[in-house]
Formats: C-alpha cells, structure tokens, sequence
C-alpha cells in the first residue's frame, strides 16, 4: 500500500514510522526542506535506540527506512491510496491543502484528517468527492499509543470507513469509531481531568501537589491533572478546551478555567517553558501533597464522577459504543480502568449520588446526571455485567 502523509513534525512523523513499520510506502510531504531533514534524523535516532534495546535488528531498521521517501512537492503523492494530513489544527488550512491534494491524487485515494477536535464535515467540504474523506486521529507517540479515533463525516461512504479500519488495524492499532463531533472520544470525555482539577484547586479545597496525589495514589493514573497540563503544555491544553467549549455552544460542562488562561498568558506553559503548575528549574523546591487519606479521596471520587459522567453521556448519544470508549480512554490516554467500567465496579447507583450531590451543592448545569446513568440506575442495569 502507497501511504501519503502530509506534515513532517512530531505527529506526522510518527504516523510515517507505523506505516513503514507495517510494509507501507511511505512518501512524507513538507514545504520545509529543513523539517524533513530533521524529521529524518529524528527517525535514525529512534531507530537506533530500538536496535540497541534488541527491539528489532538491523535489517528490519533498513527496511523501515527504506519504506519512507521524503518529498517536498504535494504532487509526489499522487500515487497514494492514503493520505494522512498532520498539519496545524487550522480549518481554512486544511481545506486549501485538501482541495489542492484531491487535484494530485486517483479518484479512489482515501483523504484523511489527523484532526483532533476540528469537524471532519467541514473538512470534506472542501473535497469534490467529500465522500473520501475520513478522520484518522493518532495519538502522541503515535508509534507507541495503541489507540487511533477514525471518524466518518456524515458524507463519508461505508467503503472509505471500511477500508481505513482495516488498514488501521493491519497497522496493529487498536480502532475506536467515534461519532463527527467535537473532541470525538477522548478529548471530550477527558475534559474533566483537568477541569474539574482546576475548579477544586479555585475552590481552595487543594493545591496543585495534593490534587496530582489524590489521583495517583487512590485512583492510580500515571500522572496527576497538573503535571499533564505541565507535560501537554498550558497554552495547547487550553485551547482545547476553549475550542470544546465553544464547539459545544459554551455547555457549561466544558468551560475553561480562569487559572489556566492566566497561567498561559504568563508563560507559564510547563515543562516546555521551565515553569509552570510546578517550578522545573534546577534548584527548584519540589511542592509536597497534603497526604490526608479522607481528603485524597473525596478529591478522586468528584474528578472520577465526573469523568464517568462525560463517558456515560457520549454513550447516550451515541458518540460510540461502550467497548470503544473504554478503549479510547486506556489505550489513548492510559487511563488505569476504562471509565464505564469503573463506573459498574463504584456502582452506578454510586455515580448517581455523587452526582445529585454536587448538583446540589452547586445547582450549576455542569454537574447535571447523565439520562443514561438516572435510566440504568432506575432499571438496576450495568454497562458490561
């Protein structure tokens, strides 16, 4: 298979590298000769890395090199039967380039979006045939993370969503069919990981150290809100959610965090800028948690209730199935549990108070119970049991 991937940076690169990897031709595209280069390099240095863990050997590094071409001239890819754009996260961007690939490529080429929050409609639009067009979301590292989001358009055919979820899965990645709306799976369900985070640390009830603890130590996640937002970036993570937010006609449920915006505009981005949640220069002195076992927990329960609230409630209007979410959520951003699971094991007549609980406290929409949690709790179902 002749692979085409548009955008030579950290993502495309990736996606280049699964798909050599699996056998592809890979031709990547960049108008930036010097990005390529880089992006070259960059590769031989994984390459390497992995041969010296006896991951692969030498052969299999040569033939995965082999398998990509890098090209600076769009028309290159005109052989393609995929092609993955892995550009910036600009509509108008997008559909220039689109409109102008489609003019290189076979009426049969599959023209995919890496998108991870824009509307995969709007980007077909832009295609004379919007029917080829689909969404192929990876996540970063896309050679490591097992998850890919692909996404029909409302005109994308049956044949075009067929073939890119067996090519997806020849690539050994595990498929998630998500639904064209904003954030697809995971970046919407994910949205209360940090936003609820961030409202617990303006409400005074703890800092940035004892919030991370809590979710690390009773709920076991790998990193705690703050060191991610740190990891991700303040200003990339911010403008995720002000585009959900917006997206979602400003559902209450998404709002941004004054905390955040104020931290981006400062420059204070993470690990990237030195500063962020947490102080990374040399010398710096490491923030301590506040280990209390009772408020550790009641910390974990409202993020955690809140998390199963978006995932039960992207199952009720059928962003994807069950299976998919919890998928999306392990293998794409390595949640412990998959959230609709944890959600039978808590209990959802559990979820259901908590829920109640804090809508009571607050009366603010944002913490409005899920219909599909009130309707299985009314019926004393599960989601997998």
């Amino acid at each position: 298979m002749k692979v085409g991937i548009i955008g030579s940076g950290t993502m495309g690169s990736g996606i280049a590298q699964v798909a050599a990897t699996s056998g592809c031709k890979v031709k990547l595209y960049d108008t930036n000769q010097a990005a390529l280069d880089k992006a070259k390099m960059a590769l031989e240095k994984i390459l390497n890395r992995l041969v010296e863990k006896t991951r692969i050997d030498e052969a299999e590094k040569l033939r995965i090199q082999n398998n990509i071409l890098y090209v600076d001239n769009l028309k290159e890819l005109s052989d393609s039967s995929l092609t993955i754009e892995a550009i910036i996260e600009n509509l108008d961007i997008k559909k220039n380039l689109f409109s102008e690939l489609e003019s290189y490529v076979s009426k049969d080429c599959i023209i995919a979006s890496n998108t991870s929050s824009l509307s995969i409609a709007s980007i077909a639009s832009s295609l004379q045939k919007p029917e080829r067009c689909i969404g192929i979301h990876f996540f970063n590292p896309a050679p490591l993370m097992k998850l890919v989001e692909v996404i029909p358009a409302i005109q994308t055919s049956k044949e075009v969503l067929d073939k890119s979820i067996k090519t997806i899965s020849n690539w050994k990645k595990t498929v998630a069919v998500a639904k064209d709306t904003p954030g697809f799976i995971v970046n919407r369900v994910a949205r209360p990981f940090y936003g609820e985070a961030l409202r617990i640390y303006e409400e005074g009830i703890a800092d940035f150290a004892t919030i991370d603890y809590s979710l690390k130590a009773i709920g076991g996640f790998r990193m705690g809100p703050f060191e991610l937002m740190d990891f991700i970036g303040n200003d990339v993570n911010y403008t995720v959610t002000e585009t959900v937010f917006s997206a979602f006609y400003f559902d209450p449920r998404y709002k941004p965090a004054f905390t955040q915006k104020r931290f981006a505009e400062a420059g204070y981005l993470g690990r990237k800028s030195g500063k962020g949640y947490y102080d990374y220069t040399e010398g710096a002195v490491k923030s301590e948690p506040n280990q209390d076992k009772v408020l550790a927990q009641q910390i974990f329960d409202r993020i955690l209730v809140m998390l199963i609230n978006e995932a039960a409630d992207a199952l009720f209007l059928n962003i994807a199935s069950a299976e998919d979410i919890d998928n999306a959520m392990t293998k794409g951003v390595n949640y412990p549990k998959g959230l609709l699971a944890w959600a039978d094991e808590k209990g959802i007549n559990w979820c259901v108070e908590k829920l109640d609980n804090l809508y009571n406290e607050y009366h603010e929409d944002r913490y409005r119970c899920s219909p599909m949690l009130r309707k299985m709790n009314r019926e004393n179902k599960s989601f997998f049991n």
